[in-house]
């Protein structure tokens, strides 16, 4: 069954509409976040897990990514009017049938490496599921079961080679990071929130109030990437990459966000965001090699 709706339908023109349902760049940090999990523990065997790891996460990433459009899409015809899904390229229930199954793809990917390994997938892709078309739109719930994922890409990736505990440091910081982000994006969003009755933290409780959460979240992140350094987890390379790279762009981004609150802006300090998880990752390769 095809899934193009409008216009002539070509083999490229799908592929690339569903290139742009999966938002690849969350897909390739995923994948990226589950990998240095396993390079955390010191170790980059065996292969074969590692490679199964990344790539169910990354299934995994990618059908929530589908099935989140599938649930938004007439709160996107408001905020993101040229995603695949309200520009009409795609249609609605071929995208849920493709979400539902990626997520059954990515646990028997992950049976591969082992149970646990199993047990996370499915729950993560269960708990997925639920959050797009339930949690999404409640207070903090729906921004707690991401970052809670994203952490967990780190774990996954430790379980992955059988050493989950240095991964638990990147998976420390990685829910602080996106639980920041998540409100920063549903600021971003509160106008077709709103319209749509999803009762989100910035809707209920203003824009002020928002901005003071993303603060408290953002400073308590900064300290919390001075302890692996304070107890001499890692070195003072993993120091100067995380404090230039990570903690004073954090800093900038609090206070852009309280200077300028427009669309316009939030939307680049989220993408600004998401590539500068990268340089977190880099920090923390930094602190297990190059201590």
């Amino acid at each position: 069954m095809s899934i193009q709706t409008q216009g002539k339908s070509t083999p490229f023109s799908l592929f690339k509409a569903c290139f742009q349902l999966i938002r690849p760049v969350n897909v390739l940090i995923g994948m990226i976040s589950i990998a240095v999990g396993a390079l955390t523990a010191g170790r980059f065997s065996p292969l074969r897990n590692i490679f199964l790891a990344c790539l169910s996460g990354g299934i995994i990433t990618a059908a929530a990514n589908a099935v989140n459009d599938y649930f938004d899409i007439e709160i996107d015809r408001i905020n993101k009017p040229q995603r695949p899904l309200p520009a009409g390229k795609l249609q609605p229930g071929a995208v849920r049938n493709f979400a539902i199954l990626l997520f059954c793809i990515g646990p028997v990917l992950g049976g591969f490496i082992s149970l646990t390994a199993f047990i996370i997938a499915l729950s993560a892709s269960v708990l997925l599921f639920f959050y797009s078309s339930h949690f999404k739109r409640t207070v903090l719930w729906g921004n707690f079961i991401v970052s809670c994922f994203s952490a967990l890409a780190f774990i996954y990736g430790g379980v992955a080679v059988n050493r989950v505990e240095i991964a638990v440091i990147p998976a420390a910081f990685a829910f602080f990071f996106h639980f920041g982000r998540e409100i920063l994006k549903d600021i971003e969003d509160m106008e077709g929130d709103r319209l749509e009755k999803a009762d989100t933290f910035p809707v209920r409780f203003g824009l002020r109030c928002s901005r003071r959460l993303i603060t408290l979240i953002f400073f308590l992140l900064i300290c919390l990437t001075f302890l692996p350094y304070i107890y001499q987890v890692f070195g003072k390379i993993y120091l100067l990459i995380v404090l230039f790279g990570v903690d004073l762009f954090l800093l900038f981004v609090i206070i852009s966000l309280w200077r300028d609150a427009s669309k316009a802006n939030l939307h680049k300090l989220s993408e600004w965001l998401k590539l500068d998880m990268l340089v977190g990752l880099l920090s923390v390769l930094a602190g297990v090699y190059l201590s």
